[in-house]
């Protein structure tokens, strides 16, 4: 299989020795790959990050309806 043919790509990056360490010992102790366990880091990143937005949405939101309490917006959506 060729490197166009693969479903995955490869990256390189680099972390302090410590929490290379920490990487290494995490993905051994729990029978993963560190590959595994990247992925996974990465997919609570994009989740942390959706989820930022969407409240910095709802906050910028409730200023501009003038809503300021969990009341007021149940009295808003009726």
């Amino acid at each position: 299989m060729t490197a166009q043919q693969r479903e995955s790509r490869i990256i390189s990056i680099s972390v302090p020795p410590d929490m290379f360490k920490a990487i290494e010992n995490a993905a051994q102790m729990e029978n993963r790959t560190k590959s595994d366990l990247m992925r996974e880091a990465f997919r609570h990143y994009q989740f942390a990050t959706q989820w930022r937005l969407i409240r910095q949405w709802g906050e910028e939101t409730a200023v501009r309806l003038d809503l300021e309490t969990d009341d007021e917006l149940e009295a808003f959506l009726g």
